[in-house]
């Protein structure tokens, strides 16, 4: 079974190097706007059996379930990886050979990307890595099987997950797609997104506080 696994902040802590441009509630808008794009990016995508959400926010496990996708309660905010941790035990105990799990703020992403990121994958066992646009963050990792290596979002995320690739003799191969490789971090992320991005929740959102001019 492969299954996309969506792994999202609670919304009130989502976004924060955003602050000099937003404030809490604003950022929190964005973050479940963001959310949305990325979660119907996944359900439009033909590959996967499951689309399933990781978050301790309940919002976001409403907006998941209600969207016909499974939801994992983390009950209290872990951080990405114990998140991640969390859920790839459940889901590999529940039958799943491949994890592809995607963060929640990269709302370019499409179902095609994420069927090119299953497609490489191609239940092997090994690990496909998509990194972010400066080459030094990981922002959809598939692992074959589930739990094959562990997650290391966070700084220099893609190295890491290279060396414990090459460490534990596991092909890896580095999937380079425009789309998700932008994530919303700093204000200048937000015009970049306000230039290409077609009608979305985020962009709707951008628009409603005044920021998609930037």
């Amino acid at each position: 079974m492969r299954v996309v696994l969506i792994v999202a902040k609670q919304l009130a802590l989502a976004k924060t190097r955003l602050g000099p441009a937003l404030a809490a509630g604003e950022r929190a808008m964005l973050a479940e706007a963001m959310f949305r794009d990325v979660l119907a990016a996944a359900l439009s995508s033909r590959i996967p059996d499951r689309v399933v959400v990781v978050t301790s926010d309940a919002s976001l496990l409403r907006i998941a379930r209600e969207a016909g996708a499974g939801a994992i309660d983390e009950q209290f905010p872990r951080g990405l990886n114990a998140a991640v941790a969390l859920a790839t035990k459940e889901l590999a105990a529940r039958g799943a050979g491949t994890v592809c799990t995607v963060l929640s703020d990269i709302p370019l992403i499409t179902g095609e990307d994420i069927d090119a990121v299953l497609e490489a994958a191609a239940d092997r066992r090994g690990v496909v890595l998509v990194p972010s646009r400066d080459l030094t963050g990981t922002n959809v990792i598939a692992r074959s099987p589930a739990d094959v290596i562990p997650t290391r979002f966070g700084r220099s995320s893609l190295m890491h997950h290279l060396e414990y690739c090459r460490k534990g003799g596991i092909g890896v191969q580095v999937l380079r797609l425009a789309r998700p490789a932008l994530d919303l971090d700093l204000v200048e992320d937000l015009a970049e997104y306000a230039r290409v991005a077609s009608t979305t929740h985020t962009l709707n959102q951008l628009a409603r506080l005044g920021i998609a001019q930037y």
